[in-house]
């Protein structure tokens, strides 16, 4: 708890000054005694200041601990496939430190998503006006592909795969989205498009409507 000191002084000791009245309060505290538990126990200022709570009772030793209070941890030893596409969409912006030799090198890509990683990107791979002019690349949004994390580093090493549009606009969410998850969106191929049926207006045969069930 906190302590408190009282001093009381005479008015006629206000021609002495600011000073005496400091003095005066040094040399009159008295030591207090605090109720820790232990009566006659008496500590001056020097020893409050000084005085360290006990830390508490020890914790008591895992090993003798039942199996249900510990908490299980394990190792990745091997990744059997990789599920992720490696795809994140996300921001760039300068690194703090513009004094490095990697300020020079590389920016640094900002996933959407916060299970992704942070990465390193080259700058070459930026835009050519990214270094002078980094605010008007604030809004938007990026695909980086991860190339690499080394055990020993906090960020990953990526590249810029394009620039998708502004954020919060339909299209460039809708195409992040996709390429996340490994959605191939691109047009169909001329030999795809040529198992279609080539005259048009195109119906559905008799025959077929015969031996098929109408779902429309």
């Amino acid at each position: 708890p906190d302590v408190i000191i009282e001093a009381q002084f005479d008015d006629d000791d206000a021609e002495h000054g600011q000073d005496h009245f400091q003095d005066t309060l040094t040399d009159d505290v008295k030591k207090l005694s605090l109720d820790g538990g232990e009566k006659g126990k008496t500590v001056g200022i020097g020893d409050v200041h000084g005085t360290k709570q006990d830390d508490g009772p020890k914790v008591n030793d895992p090993r003798l601990l039942p199996d249900n209070c510990l908490q299980r941890t394990a190792k990745v030893v091997y990744i059997l496939e990789k599920k992720h596409s490696r795809a994140a969409t996300g921001f760039i912006k300068l690194l703090a430190d513009k004094n490095s030799e990697l300020f020079r090198r590389c920016a640094m890509f900002s996933p959407v998503d916060h299970r992704v990683p942070r990465a390193y990107v080259s700058l070459a791979d930026c835009p050519a006006d990214f270094v002078t002019r980094p605010e008007d690349y604030s809004n938007t949004l990026f695909i980086c592909r991860i190339v690499d994390w080394k055990e020993d580093s906090n960020f990953a090493t990526g590249q810029l795969a394009k620039s998708l549009g502004q954020a919060g606009e339909i299209e460039p969410e809708t195409e992040g989205i996709l390429m996340e998850y490994g959605v191939d969106f691109s047009d169909f191929s001329p030999e795809a498009l040529e198992c279609l049926p080539q005259n048009l207006p195109w119906v559905i045969p008799s025959g077929e409507l015969a031996k098929r069930r109408d779902l429309r």
